[in-house]
């Protein structure tokens, strides 16, 4: 197996332009693909909202729910399409049972054997006059004379993420339904079909990105960090920037944790953005010198690998920054390169190593159960890659390595 794996990398690498195949000296060897969970993904504290039920014969069903739309208009119907509108007595969660079996010998023999009775959901307790439901009750065949049932109930406002949450609201509150959709994070099926695409060659841009981080360590321009951005188009990836961290290029000039605009992010993306206005100024055979006295980005090459591919032509001049681009990170942004990842209109981004105290991509609790922090607590994890307050959101991923490529470690509290 281990064999085939070798193989087909190889196989892959050799499919890659010449500059990729000759910038790639070590081993590469698969790794895995984790996505990330958003922060509404990772919050117990969803919202319930208080339902009104009620039960007919089986005939009257139907009737019952032609009568329930008339008092409620369609869209306060459609509201809780993540729950069965109508529910039989032994499908019930076991707590609803125990309380309407022992109600009454009516409602003893209702959940007694096979019944003909069913529970259905009124609608929401706030928009339904009970005494109202109860007069219209009344007036349908088969519940002439029968004592009319009505409970409220609370129910979650929102679907459920996964089959096993539906399986615990079912048990829970009431039958839920998965519908293989996610309305706390990016589609199911999304992050599958993207994962698919990027699982064959995230090793080489991972290992590009770990060799530029090595190199930069090396020369003393900053941490042990690197990033590699690259464009997916048709099955064919081409490479569009490498850069390593220089954050300590000019340590006279920054504070004592070096330079945060010459964090690898950055330098990645001002390059790419470099990119695109030399090109511009080929088509319009202008070239502005730039006059700033201090270059706070460090953004032009420093390190050969980084010249190499920083000479290349952008694939896709003509679009928006890195719309669409992939981004291979050594470690988790920061929370400053993380938003500028998303303002870059960064498609998609994979790293490696968590930052547990300062990262800006991971939704988890940041530090205060990580075992090596001594009890460090960096708050509330953040998921900046996918919310719905802004304007862009992503798919990311954590890379865990196959064994071949030793950790980059690195201070928790630096920022990445």
């Amino acid at each position: 197996m281990m064999d085939e794996e070798e193989n087909s990398i190889h196989r892959i690498l050799d499919a890659q332009d010449p500059v990729v195949k000759e910038l790639v000296r070590g081993e590469v060897e698969h790794g895995v693909l984790i996505p990330l969970k958003t922060t509404l993904e990772l919050r117990d504290d969803y919202v319930t909202a208080r339902v009104l039920i009620t039960r007919t014969p089986l005939k009257t069903a139907n009737p019952a729910i032609m009568m329930l739309r008339e008092l409620l208009s369609e869209e306060v119907v459609k509201c809780f399409p993540h729950l069965r509108r109508c529910a039989k007595p032994c499908d019930l969660p076991a707590h609803l049972k125990a309380q309407f079996m022992n109600e009454s010998q009516q409602s003893r023999q209702i959940h007694t054997g096979k019944s003909n009775w069913i529970y259905i959901i009124a609608g929401p307790e706030s928009m339904l006059n009970v005494e109202g439901v109860r007069q219209e009750l009344v007036k349908l065949d088969g519940m002439e004379g029968e004592e009319v049932f009505i409970r409220s109930i609370p129910v979650p406002m929102v679907a459920p993420a996964s089959q096993v949450q539906a399986a615990m609201w079912s048990q829970q509150f009431w039958p839920a339904v998965y519908r293989k959709n996610n309305p706390l994070g990016p589609h199911p099926s999304m992050i599958a079909r993207s994962t698919d695409e990027i699982s064959d060659d995230a090793a080489i841009w991972m290992s590009l990105a770990h060799q530029v981080a090595h190199q930069s360590e090396a020369e003393g321009f900053g941490e042990a960090m690197g990033s590699c951005v690259i464009q997916r188009e048709e099955d064919k990836t081409t490479i569009v920037a490498l850069a390593g961290d220089a954050r300590w290029c000019q340590r006279g000039k920054c504070g004592p944790d070096g330079n945060p605009m010459a964090h690898c992010v950055m330098r990645a993306i001002s390059m790419v953005a470099q990119k695109l206005v030399r090109c511009e100024n080929k088509q319009t055979q202008i070239n502005l010198a730039p006059i700033l006295e201090y270059e706070c980005f460090q953004d032009r090459p420093m390190l050969e690998d980084e010249r190499r591919v920083f000479e290349l032509e952008h694939p896709s001049p003509d679009g928006y920054l890195c719309h669409g681009l992939e981004m291979y990170l050594t470690h988790e942004p920061c929370v400053m390169c993380s938003m500028a990842i998303l303002h870059s209109r960064m498609g998609k981004v994979v790293f490696r190593h968590r930052m547990p105290l300062t990262g800006g991509l991971s939704a988890e609790d940041r530090g205060c159960s990580h075992p090596s922090l001594g009890g460090a607590d960096g708050g509330r994890g953040l998921g900046l890659f996918w919310r719905r307050e802004l304007n862009w959101s992503l798919i990311a991923w954590e890379w865990e390595s196959g064994g071949c490529m030793r950790p980059l470690e690195v201070d928790k509290a630096i920022h990445a």
